[in-house]
């Protein structure tokens, strides 16, 4: 088609020579011209002498007329794609002189354009992928791929009946342009009606639809997977059909035929053959190449035993990479050999069973030659490099690879989802370079909510009502005084964490504390060190229960403490224990005020002096704080107060009591993540929570603080600011409804979780998940009622969005099964919002 139209185009170049020089020019004889002058005609914005240079013809040129330089040079001008027409005629002929012009039309070029038929979101998420920019030539290949992309986009979001018509419209305010308006008419999306599986004997057909994850047919009760047809998940999931088979056994499995037809004009019927062949199994399981290791020492960690399912799938992960446990390229990478591969041979297929040849490349040990990090343009280097284990002069290690990814990972100043980990190997001298690819992303958190109000007899509890926070997780003491090396409006980059919190609710409650931690205190091991102040102040008020109880404006409760922490990482038993202690001191003091409950003098008016020792024993090997996919948490914690009573002769008074708090207390924790599947997205996170309280003199009895009150989001300071005590969550129950006897808090408490989360967005800047949950927990105000299994039952869902400016923010619904002491009914639906983590 292109050479018939140069072969036209060659015949208006003849037409105009015989109209001007049919005298001259003897078409059956070609004649030889030289070029006198070019010009150029019909251009709008093109530059002639750039137009000339492209023909490749020059003034003083000789050419043959008609010969191939002219149609040479059409097909030159044509090549741009700018062009809409192109003529080269001879203006003039004197004598063995040709005077050439080049006559052009240029393309339009494009204006603007539109969209219509579409939402806002839409039309932003196209022009992103169309890439139209003003000033763009405008031709038939532009409408062509335009049409395309769009039409693309909405067939995989299942809308495969999409048309895209483009219209062109002349830009009368500029010469030579045009408006494009597309015209997008998505029609409805089309799902499947009937999924058909043929050929299987095996496995049933409903086994193997539930392997087509996002491949599903219609069904009135299929609520979280749509029916919807997106023929790449439709690939993929014919891929996963094979791939279950093939862990089955049947290697031989293959889908002989698919079948994909309308069934009316919103749903399409699919129909898939199988061939399910038979089912292997291992027989002899052979190494070659392999010299640092035995072949007993590779056979006993591959785990394959003569007579097992021949699982390709399973083989792959016990070869290369098994998260839950060792494999062969972790046993060599492990030791260095950087270098090392293995290849599993089919040596032979007898019957139904297989024989493999494992044929190892070893190769040398790799040495560390440099560590680099790229990316941290805020955090300073050595924080990101003391995390770091593959140290330069060590065998290359890839546990030790992963390990550093985690810990970089969970230090909450990089993005967790694209720290990459690069080795370069360098063969030549038997070392590598690793390289850390990492992110930045905002680490500080800001809390402000707030206004003007509260209530009671003249003007009592009048004020601000909010909360004021902020929390710096990246902090730098060491740049305080060095203005220049801030990098914001504070100095940051070394880790450090600084948070200053202030809450009220008018004159009623106020708490004011300051935390700040050092993570790796003196810089050469990772000992954290913590200081912490608080003082918190609540007043009863003057109102309805003030007058009941006597109280005055005078009344009050406070608390003001101090605290001091070093935890440590562990070696023993493996590196993920950490060992931490602190001490802290506090003071409680009452004034006209029986806050405990106590209905004595003595607990209207004392001042208490609380000081105790906390060792807490832990183990955490999550990968990630905010979502995470695996690995677990467990701790053991223990306070202690001095053992007063002990010394004492006698019994303790009430005021000795109230004046020097005795108790020791135990609280154990444990989160378990277990990967479900969906690529990580699918989650499920087992957890239990204990807590006792006890004395150190049988017949003493427990102290009135720091007990134990459950119920609601678990937020301290919700629903009446109970002070002094450990507030834990039980979702589908009112904040703090499980408070004991007489409402002064259980000594032992109970707690279990199971909860499924499902990852919406890893986008650092908002990361969103959802969950649905089974929850129960019970306190007890003594130990011979303590029951572990007589727990009050809830279940529900939630969401979870953790900005970066603002940490984790959640709501759930959860629905309470139980009845509390006091009540007559079910506790039922409640609605809990929670701020930050929330880990009991």
């Amino acid at each position: 088609m292109k050479k018939l139209f140069i072969f036209i185009a060659a015949l208006f170049i003849i037409l105009p020579f015989l109209s001007q020089a049919q005298t001259d020019i003897n078409y059956g004889d070609p004649k030889e011209y030289e070029i006198a002058d070019i010009t150029v005609s019909g251009r709008q914005f093109l530059d002639p002498n750039a137009l000339i240079s492209i023909t490749g013809l020059k003034v003083g040129d000789k050419i043959r007329v008609p010969g191939d330089d002219i149609t040479s040079a059409i097909k030159r001008l044509w090549e741009q794609g700018i062009l809409g027409d192109v003529r080269i005629s001879a203006s003039k002929i004197e004598g063995e002189k040709i005077y050439l012009d080049v006559f052009l039309k240029e393309r339009p070029r494009l204006s603007r354009f539109t969209f219509k038929g579409i939402k806002k979101g839409e039309i932003d998420a196209l022009t992103e992928k169309i890439k139209l920019i003003r000033g763009k030539v405008v031709d038939d290949a532009l409408i062509k791929n335009t049409q395309l992309t769009i039409k693309k986009h909405f067939v995989e979001k299942g809308f495969l009946n999409t048309s895209v018509n483009m219209v062109q419209v002349e830009d009368s305010a500029r010469a030579n342009t045009i408006t494009l308006k597309i015209n997008v008419d998505k029609k409805t999306k089309v799902k499947i009606n009937e999924l058909a599986i043929n050929g299987n004997e095996v496995f049933s057909d409903r086994k193997l639809h539930r392997k087509l994850k996002k491949t599903k047919q219609k069904n009135l009760f299929r609520i979280f997977t749509p029916s919807k047809y997106i023929a790449t998940q439709y690939e993929e999931d014919k891929k996963k059909l094979i791939s279950f088979y093939n862990s089955e056994g049947y290697r031989d499995a293959i889908i002989t035929s698919d079948t994909v037809y309308a069934h009316d004009g919103k749903t399409i019927n699919i129909a898939i053959n199988l061939e399910e062949g038979q089912k292997y199994y291992y027989r002899n399981v052979a190494w070659e190449g392999n010299y640092v290791y035995t072949d007993e020492q590779l056979a006993t960690v591959l785990g394959i035993k003569k007579g097992d399912v021949y699982n390709i799938e399973e083989l792959e992960k016990k070869l290369t990479y098994n998260p839950t446990g060792t494999d062969i390229t972790s046993l060599y990478m492990d030791d260095g050999y950087l270098f090392f591969n293995v290849d599993p041979v089919e040596a032979a297929i007898i019957g139904d069973s297989v024989d493999l040849e494992m044929r190892i490349t070893e190769g040398p040990q790799a040495t560390i030659r440099e560590v680099r990090i790229t990316g941290n343009t805020r955090t300073s280097d050595h924080v990101v490099l003391r995390e770091i284990r593959t140290l330069p002069g060590q065998k290359f290690n890839r546990s030790l690879l992963i390990r550093t990814q985690r810990e970089i990972s969970t230090l909450g100043y990089f993005n967790p989802e694209t720290v990459n980990p690069v080795p370069i190997p360098n063969p030549s001298d038997g070392t590598v370079d690793i390289e850390y690819q990492l992110e930045e992303r905002p680490s500080d958190q800001i809390e402000l909510s707030g206004g003007w109000g509260g209530g009671g007899r003249n003007g009592y509890g009048v004020g601000f009502v909010g909360t004021l926070g902020v929390v710096f997780n990246n902090f730098s003491t060491r740049k305080l005084f060095k203005w220049g090396q801030w990098g914001g409006v504070l100095p940051s980059g070394d880790g450090q964490r600084l948070a200053v919190r202030f809450q009220a609710s008018g004159r009623q409650f106020q708490t004011y504390s300051f935390t700040f931690t050092e993570p790796w205190l003196g810089g050469r091991r990772r000992n954290t060190f913590t200081l912490g102040l608080n003082h918190t102040v609540q007043r009863p008020g003057e109102g309805y229960y003030g007058q009941l109880y006597g109280y005055s404006k005078n009344s009050l409760f406070q608390i003001s403490g101090l605290s001091l922490g070093l935890s440590k990482l562990l070696n023993v038993p493996d590196n993920y224990f950490a060992l931490s202690n602190s001490i802290s001191y506090q003071i409680y003091r009452t004034r006209d005020y029986d806050y405990f409950r106590l209905n004595t003098d003595a607990g209207k008016n004392f001042t208490s002096h609380n000081v105790t020792f906390n060792t807490t024993l832990s183990r955490n090997s999550i990968d990630n704080p905010i979502f995470p996919r695996r690995g677990s948490s467990v701790s053991l914690s223990a306070t202690f107060t001095p053992p007063y009573s002990i010394a004492r002769s006698g019994e303790t008074s009430k005021q000795q009591q109230y004046t020097t708090a005795e108790y020791h207390k135990w609280m154990f924790d444990s989160n378990w993540i277990t990967p479900i599947g969906l690529g990580g997205k699918l989650v499920l996170s087992t957890r239990a929570h204990m807590g006792f309280l006890g004395v150190y003199r049988r017949g003493n009895q427990y102290t009135t603080f720091e007990r134990f009150v459950l119920g609601g989001s678990g937020m301290a300071g919700q629903g009446g600011f109970y002070l002094a005590r450990d507030i834990i969550g039980l979702r589908g129950y009112t904040d703090n409804s499980l408070s004991g006897d007489n409402g002064q808090g259980g000594i032992v408490y109970n707690k279990y979780v199971m909860e499924m989360r499902y990852l919406i967005s890893p986008n650092p800047s908002a990361t969103i998940f959802v969950l649905g949950f089974l929850e129960g927990g019970n306190n007890w105000s003594n130990y011979s009622e303590f029951n572990p299994f007589k727990i009050n039952r809830s279940a529900g869902v939630g969401a979870r969005i953790n900005m970066a400016a603002f940490g984790l923010i959640g709501i759930d619904w959860a629905y309470g099964f139980d009845t509390l002491p006091g009540s007559t009914k079910r506790s039922g639906p409640q609605f809990h919002f929670t701020i930050g983590q929330q880990f009991r």
